[in-house]
Formats: C-alpha cells, structure tokens, sequence
C-alpha cells in the first residue's frame, strides 16, 4: 500500500488533491493504514492510469520514483534503510521484495559482477498506458531511495526499459542524460563498484542486524505458509510465454522434487497440475483482456497457446463467454 502514498505524492505535487480519487477506488485513510494492507496489481494500474489522466502527465511515474522514500516498502524498506552500504540495501529491497509486492510475471533481482551491478525488475509486460508508469516509477525510486540513503545523488552507469520510448520520452532526462535505452531485453539499471561501495551515515549495526533477523523471519514465514499450489502459481507466471505451455516435469525441476512426488503433494492438496495452470491461465487473461487493449492472439501467445483459436476455446470453457463478449462487458461496467 505504501505505493499509492507515493502515487498520492505524486498527484498533490501537481497542486491536485488526490483524496477524490483514492476514494474512489476504496482507499480511505483507514485502509491505508491498515497493516500488511494489499492492492492487486491490475487496480493499481487502473489508479495510476487515473491519476495520469487527472494530472495530464504521462510521466507521473517518474514523478512517484522522484518521491518515494524506503519507508513505504514497509518492513522490507525499513531494514534497507539501516544498510551499511548502497550494495547492501539494493540486496535488501529485491530479496526482501515479497514481504510489500508480488507479481506473476516474477521478481526483482540483484546481479553483481567485478565491475559493478545490475538491479532488476521482473517484466510486466505487455505494457500500454496502464502500466509504464509502474517500471517508471520503480526504476526512478530505486535511484531516490538509494541516494537517500547515501545522502548523495547515486547516478547509475545505464539504464535499461523493455519498452519503446514512449512520446513523454524526453522526461526521462531526470535519471540522467543520455543514460536511458528503450526497447532492451530487461528493466534495470547498472550501478558501479564504487557506486556500491557508497556508504550510510546512518548505518547502526545492531538496528540492521536485527531488522535482517525480523525480514528473514517473516520471509520463511510467507514461504512456510504458502501452499504447495500458490508456489507452483508463482512460478508459472513467468514460465507462460511464446506460444507453449510449460509442463508437469518443467515446474517439478523448479521445485527441485521428483515428478511422481509433486503430482502426489497436489493430489493430497486435492487438486492437479493441469487445474493450476488453467487457473493461472484464467487469471492472466482476465486481467490482459480488462487492462490491456491487446489482440487475442497476442494474449494467446503470452499465455502460452498454441494458437488464438485453441486460447478462445479455452476462455469460452473458463468463463461461458468469448473473450470478446467478457471485454465488451468489462468496459460498459467502466
């Protein structure tokens, strides 16, 4: 929930007041006080798309990332605070990322080498005018709360987007001229050794010892108490792409079980491999066909179909309606 402050930020920096629309969507203050409060993905997205269009600004997630602060990544923010170093609190954010987000598409990542780092966010793609501003604002967040932490600007080496550059382009200049590339193969940003190395003045050890102990805990708890089948969604998300469907030996691999023993651990959580991916399927397409103006054989594709055809008669058998007849409703009840 600590996104939406951001967002809040964001639309009040325009000299807007942002509470119509929050309320709008349920968001009164008590809800965004409410501990471990959650909000899905595609209502997330519907309410930036809002705000840009409240504000005019096509580039409010540039805005959000200029504002936001490690506090509203909740415990895991907290804990990335106290880290010695810009190395250890980007460690922080992206191991920690379950304990305030979660998306079906995959996670955040950390990648070092000799020279320096990449740090990673998992794809949301297809992207359109609903969900730019979420890597927008993640990316330029990531440098804000990095540079607070090192009470200096951190300026990252590269910076890369999966999607085309878009017509608000040149606001991009805000991370650095010449640094942004469009159209690459993953969102991330490169920092240097050095630039790792740059340490918190107000690093206290014992603080940031215990607040890896309280993540550590709560990130075994989450894991400990996730079934069997919330696991297997998880990883299927990102496994759903380019026309095939991933199978029973693929997803037992990623488990690191033995074939016979997952589809023996479904059967005791009374479901089948089969019932999950059809479900995960559903999922995803009900939010691509709501938030997304994308052709069904686009959608297809990004789940896994061998064609549009066998994705339609699928969505018929899921929903008693066409994939068409579900759009059309979803966009009179907008």
């Amino acid at each position: 929930m600590g996104f939406v402050h951001t967002l809040a930020d964001a639309i009040h920096s325009h000299g807007l007041d942002p509470q119509p629309l929050l309320l709008q969507y349920g968001l009164d203050p008590a809800r965004l006080a409410e501990a471990g409060a959650r909000l899905s993905i595609p209502r997330y997205m519907r309410l930036g798309h809002a705000a840009i269009q409240l504000t005019g600004d096509p580039g409010l997630g540039l805005r959000m990332g200029q504002l936001s602060r490690l506090s509203q990544a909740g415990l895991a923010g907290v804990t990335a605070a106290q880290a010695p170093n810009v190395r250890e609190a980007a460690r922080a954010l992206t191991r920690f990322e379950a304990l305030y987000g979660s998306n079906y598409r995959g996670q955040s990542s950390f990648h070092e080498d000799a020279k320096g780092a990449w740090l990673r966010f998992y794809s949301i793609s297809p992207y359109n005018a609903y969900n730019r501003f979420v890597v927008d604002s993640i990316i330029a967040g990531w440098l804000q709360q990095l540079s607070g932490l090192a009470q200096q600007p951190v300026q990252a080496q590269r910076i890369e987007i999966e999607f085309q550059a878009p017509d608000y382009h040149e606001q991009y200049s805000v991370l650095g001229d010449g640094l942004v590339h469009f159209g690459a193969d993953a969102n991330q940003l490169r920092l240097s050794q050095p630039t790792l190395a740059l340490r918190n003045p107000q690093h206290c050890p014992s603080t940031w010892h215990l607040l890896l102990q309280l993540c550590e805990r709560e990130l075994e708890q989450l894991t400990r108490t996730r079934s069997l089948r919330e696991r297997i969604t998880q990883l299927l998300g990102p496994m759903l792409n380019g026309g095939r469907e991933p199978d029973l030996e693929e997803v037992a691999a990623r488990l690191k079980l033995p074939t016979w023993t997952l589809r023996r651990k479904l059967a005791e959580e009374g479901t089948q491999f089969r019932a999950i991916l059809n479900d995960t399927r559903r999922d995803l397409a009900m939010t691509y066909i709501r938030d997304t103006e994308l052709a069904f054989g686009e959608i297809a594709y990004l789940l896994g179909f061998s064609s549009a055809q066998a994705f339609q008669r699928a969505f018929r058998r899921w929903n008693n309606q066409t994939p068409g007849e579900f759009r059309r409703s979803q966009r009179h009840c907008a």
